[in-house]
């Protein structure tokens, strides 16, 4: 069996928020799956995707915090400035975490860890509602 479907997520201020609880509930096909593998793909080259913990939130402000040292805003080195002092940051954070996720299903679920949940990193101010696409495969 193969599903493909296109989701959006609500618009987020800049940030690592969870998001599998909102994935989720745009996916009612997934029960279906007994096993399989669920693709997403983040359509976006200034947001990114990726898995960590799902219960301190004080993890998620901390990759805030870590990514914006490591990737300043207004380094003079920047060429590309043309929409924003976080548009050229935003595209290297993009580009080290990633923009897809593979993740295992098994009877209907999402095979993830304990503590893992899906992490939408927005790296714009002002990003906007961001789509996916799902491609789950099984049986």
């Amino acid at each position: 069996m193969w599903i493909q479907k296109q989701l959006y997520l609500r618009a987020r201020v800049r940030g690592f928020h969870l998001v599998t609880d909102e994935i989720l509930q745009q996916l009612p096909e997934l029960r279906q799956v007994r096993v399989g593998i669920m693709t997403i793909l983040l359509q976006h080259t200034s947001a990114s995707l990726t898995l960590n913990e799902n219960a301190d939130p004080a993890v998620r402000q901390d990759f805030e915090d870590y990514f914006n040292h490591i990737v300043p805003e207004e380094a003079p080195y920047y060429r590309h400035r043309d929409e924003g002092s976080d548009d050229l940051p935003a595209h290297l954070k993009s580009s080290l975490l990633g923009c897809s996720l593979i993740i295992p299903v098994t009877n209907g679920r999402l095979n993830l860890g304990t503590w893992q949940g899906i992490y939408l990193c927005e790296h714009r101010n002002h990003g906007g509602s961001r789509t996916l696409i799902i491609t789950i495969n099984g049986e």
